[in-house]
Formats: structure tokens, C-alpha cells, sequence
């Protein structure tokens, strides 16, 4: 098996660090170098239609993306240290919290990032730097609720780590390329949080 991984982005790190958790070993790692435009290559469009990573592709050929679908994947072959929820009820609620933080914070923390930055012009045309500076504005609604929900509870879906602490923790690494620092705005849950994750050795992949 191989994954399609991208040194730095976000998306493809939730899988390396999900992987982590688990000490998933056996697959093979393939980097695609995004800003020598490698995702839009022949060759990896035709196995993956949208021309993203990350992606996993299987032994017997078919190709699996989408990060979340991925990660649904690896629970299920690997079920120890589970990190999706033990039964139905929990599972949707874990499953809430990380569709949050996907869309409510990674979402925004991208668009600014590869609107206003110069570095990711490559990847973005055009860049829209007022829709990019618009996002950063919503980067700080959604730190203030994710800095209050942190003051009621130890991690992001409740009582222990779980696949919404990952997505929420590769968000805000990456959120350095927009100079956020939770702690420096005043955040000081979602900073006390951010270092709890980021002394996991899983916090080391990707």
C-alpha cells in the first residue's frame, strides 16, 4: 500500500499523526511536491480525480482520498487506540467535533493562508488577499469558541484525545504561516491545549 503525502500540508499530516496514534506500519510513503504542480501530473490525476492529497492507494489498485475517508479506513483495519468513537452515539458525537474544527477552523486557517501568502501564489490563482484577510478574522471568532469549549473540557471532543484533536492540532500548526499564536491573543486554553498535543511523540509525524 502507499500514501500520497505532501511535506507540510495540513491535511496529509492528520493522516501521518493519525497513523502515529496508532503505530500503523507497512505503508509505503510517496511525497508529492505540490508547488512543482506533481498533484496535477497524468499520472496521479488519473488516480485521483481531484488532484489532491492525501491519498491511499491499495494494493490491488483502487485508490482511496479524502482524509477523513482515509482515516475511517485505518480505524476499522486498525482498531487499537481507537480514535472515532467505541459505539454509534460516540462516534457521532467525535464525528461532530471534528466536522466542526474541519470546517470551522482548518477551512478558514487554509483560505487565509493560501489567499494572503506569497509562498502558496503557486498553488492559489488568483489569490484574493481581501477574501484571504476575511478569513483570518473568522480564524479568531472560531479560536474564541474553541478557547471556551477548552476551559469546560481537556480535549476537543470531550474527556480524551481523539481524530477531532488531531484536525484541530494540524490546523493551528499550520495557522504559523499566518502568524496566529494563540497564547500571544489571549487564548490561553487553545494554547495550553495546542502544547499538550504537540508533546505527543505522534505530534512529530508529517
Amino acid at each position: 500500500m502507499k500514501l500520497y503525502t505532501a511535506t507540510r500540508a495540513p491535511n496529509p499530516r492528520r493522516v501521518l499523526m493519525f497513523m502515529a496514534e496508532k503505530a500503523i506500519t507497512g505503508i509505503d510513503f510517496v511525497t508529492i511536491d505540490l508547488n512543482a504542480g506533481e498533484h496535477k501530473a497524468a499520472s496521479y490525476h488519473a488516480k485521483v480525480p481531484v488532484s489532491r492529497v492525501p491519498a491511499l492507494e491499495f494494493d490491488d489498485g483502487r485508490v482511496l482520498s479524502e482524509t477523513r475517508a482515509i482515516c475511517t479506513w485505518l480505524e476499522g483495519a486498525h482498531p487499537q487506540n481507537n480514535l472515532m468513537g467505541e459505539d454509534f452515539e460516540e462516534r457521532a458525537f467525535i464525528e461532530m467535533h471534528d466536522r466542526r474544527v474541519e470546517w470551522y477552523w482548518l477551512l478558514p486557517i487554509a483560505n487565509c493562508i493560501r489567499h494572503t501568502h506569497p509562498g502558496l501564489a503557486t498553488l492559489e490563482q488568483p489569490q484574493f488577499p481581501d477574501f484571504g484577510t476575511s478569513q483570518g478574522e473568522k480564524v479568531r471568532e472560531s479560536a474564541r469558541w474553541l478557547d471556551a469549549t477548552l476551559t469546560r473540557q481537556p480535549w476537543m471532543a470531550g474527556e480524551r484525545f481523539t481524530i477531532a484533536d488531531i484536525t484541530a492540532f494540524c490546523a493551528l500548526e499550520f495557522a504559523k504561516l499566518m502568524k496566529f499564536n494563540p497564547g500571544a491573543e489571549g487564548f490561553a486554553a487553545l494554547q495550553a491545549w495546542r502544547d499538550r498535543v504537540a508533546s505527543r511523540e505522534s505530534a512529530r509525524a508529517g
